[in-house]
């Protein structure tokens, strides 16, 4: 990690880009931020997060920050919370937000979709269960409506995605429902523009 703070070379960049979709000026940019908010460190902490203005208001602050240092977001594999990341782990997480190349093929598409549904159920799968309950499901929904129209509307919609849920979850009568799965999440909410509705602007 030192090395890349100090020699940002091409090299170095083009490796990043390659693993993370993003440009090696789009990268240079990023790593000059991780350094403002590490003030010139190896590494962030959650503590570093509280510099950043733009989430002081965001309603869903805490979980944006936990996302950072949640490791099922930078390894497949990886289970638990870091305490702090490196900026190749703040890369890759930022990635996620990267808007959609507009070159992709269908396949392609369908990919960029599945990580990034893949995030949001790790940011709501607070215990690391692989399930999210249906109450926070109903928050997930919420949260992608919420610039879509008035409240009614998207509590009446978030409501009708609650009993697809519950029609769709194979639970016996009178069984007890453990929660959904991200396989189930998946086909929920595969209809939502998640490409465009998960993106920043770099």
């Amino acid at each position: 990690m030192g090395a890349l703070l100090s020699l940002p070379g091409r090299s170095v960049y083009a490796d990043l880009a390659e693993k993370t979709g993003f440009s090696c000026h789009q990268i240079n940019v990023l790593h000059k931020r991780f350094k403002q908010l590490s003030q010139s460190k190896d590494t962030l902490r959650k503590e570093d997060f509280e510099a950043i203005n733009d989430l002081a208001l965001n309603p869903i602050r805490s979980e944006i920050i936990t996302a950072f240092f949640d490791r099922r977001n930078f390894r497949q594999s990886a289970v638990g919370m870091a305490d702090e990341i490196t900026f190749e782990e703040f890369l890759l997480v930022m990635s996620h937000f990267r808007p959609p190349r507009l070159s992709l093929t269908k396949e392609q598409c369908e990919s960029v979709k599945r990580e990034k549904l893949r995030f949001l159920f790790n940011m709501h799968d607070t215990d690391n269960n692989g399930t999210i309950t249906t109450q926070e499901y109903r928050c997930v929904v919420e949260e992608l409506l919420s610039h879509s129209g008035p409240l009614e509307k998207t509590v009446y919609i978030a409501d009708a995605a609650m009993q697809e849920v519950a029609n769709t979850a194979d639970v016996e009568p009178g069984g007890f429902f453990a929660g959904i799965t991200f396989e189930h999440f998946y086909k929920l909410l595969s209809g939502f523009d998640i490409e465009h509705k998960m993106s920043l602007r770099f």
